[in-house]
């Protein structure tokens, strides 16, 4: 019993710093598991912003295209209007900066489809600008797919298949 008496006290200190290392490495592995999460949640919303002021930007466009086509007695009877030839191009420069910004390829594909739409009707090509709401719902749900993905919209907010989602 007497080896016990001087071992038993070295056992138990060394115990004693193998609990505290471990504790240590769990502490430190928590620490940088919440610091990885944290990051990875500061990109996603640098992202989010981004991405919202280049969507903003080419709505706007997309918009002042719109009011234009409609002032315009030029559209649709082969005569070159300077200022919707100047949207026009904004509005494919404004496309370029979603598509480098986009992180999702339907996002890409709507927004491209949308301005290929509104230039085809602001050059005659097609008659019908209605079908413009179809496409631009369409870049709306792309949109808010890539900005947050994998969640649904709010209760009470149509989604493209025309049920209405829960938050």
């Amino acid at each position: 019993m007497g080896s016990w008496g001087t071992l038993g006290p070295a056992l138990l200190s060394l115990a004693g710093v193998a609990l505290g290392a471990g504790g240590s490495l769990l502490g430190q592995y928590l620490v940088s598991r919440a610091s990885t999460r944290q990051l990875e949640m500061q990109e996603s919303a640098a992202h989010r912003a981004e991405l919202k002021n280049v969507i903003l930007k080419f709505l706007s466009i997309a918009s002042q295209l719109e009011k234009a086509m409609l002032t315009s007695p030029h559209v649709g009877v082969g005569v070159a209007d300077p200022v919707i030839d100047r949207l026009v191009d904004d509005l494919w420069l404004a496309h370029a900066e979603i598509d480098l910004s986009a992180r999702s390829e339907p996002l890409r594909g709507a927004a491209y489809r949308y301005a290929a739409r509104l230039a085809e009707v602001t050059r005659g090509e097609h008659a019908e600008a209605s079908a413009l709401r179809g496409l631009q719902v369409r870049f709306f749900d792309a949109a808010y797919d890539d900005m947050w993905p994998g969640q649904r919209r709010a209760a009470g907010i149509p989604s493209r298949r025309g049920e209405t989602g829960q938050g």
